[in-house]
């Protein structure tokens, strides 16, 4: 599917993240196939998922466009979600329409820099869309310049210094929308259709939603603690 094609089929849409993490009750590719299959009968315009394995199997069963992570913990940083080239090959062999990475300003393991990191990207994969992961405007801004084709507002609330940030970030939605060039996607926090219709309204192109979603432990979690 050519890009343009890509961002038209997302545009204006929910985009559901299908994710279990292997410590989790439903970490399975098969039963995230299956959450896919569900979010797409429901509306969803797209998946996000995790794992060249969850990706290929969602694939078998949603003919939708997929943004594509893989998560890898290193001790010595704090970023995980694509942070390698190794795994960007990874995303990129397995025929991932769009593939998200950290692109905050901390530094990668081995001390790589994000601009060092992308700048190899964007020059190895030239035709690939990239969606940065942003905590922070001057992320976005930056990672816009180096040629990242989408900005996200994924990692407010969720790095040390946007640690308390409310959430879903609707400023820093409405910052992107009005000072770059770029399409922007509402990632992080959104519970309600009501929060989802609010980000759509300030003029993102998509949103992403997956806990209020796909993640029924965390959905128990919310109700069992309004009524202790």
């Amino acid at each position: 599917m050519k890009n343009s094609k890509v961002l038209d089929k997302i545009k204006g849409g929910l985009i559901v993240s299908c994710q279990a993490l292997p410590e989790e009750p439903l970490h399975s590719s098969y039963i995230m196939s299956r959450m896919a299959y569900a979010a797409y009968l429901g509306g969803a315009v797209g998946i996000r998922a995790n794992t060249v394995e969850d990706i290929t199997e969602i694939k078998k069963t949603v003919d939708l466009p997929i943004i594509g992570i893989i998560k890898r913990v290193f001790e010595d940083s704090s970023v995980y979600i694509t942070p390698t080239m190794s795994e960007v090959q990874a995303l990129v062999d397995c025929g991932v329409d769009i593939i998200a990475v950290d692109a905050t300003n901390r530094l990668r393991t081995g001390g790589v820099t994000f601009e060092d990191f992308f700048t190899e990207v964007r020059k190895t994969f030239p035709e690939q869309l990239f969606m940065a992961d942003t905590a922070c405007f001057s992320e976005g801004k930056k990672a816009r310049e180096l040629g990242i084709d989408i900005v996200g507002t994924t990692m407010s609330g969720y790095t040390d210094y946007t640690k308390g940030n409310d959430l879903p970030d609707f400023s820093l939605m409405e910052r992107y929308v009005n000072e770059l060039d770029c399409p922007v996607i509402a990632e992080g926090g959104i519970w309600t259709p009501e929060q989802l219709k609010k980000a759509m309204n300030i003029g993102v192109h998509c949103a992403v939603v997956g806990t209020a979603v796909t993640r029924p432990m965390e959905i128990t979690k919310r109700f069992a603690n309004a009524i202790k």
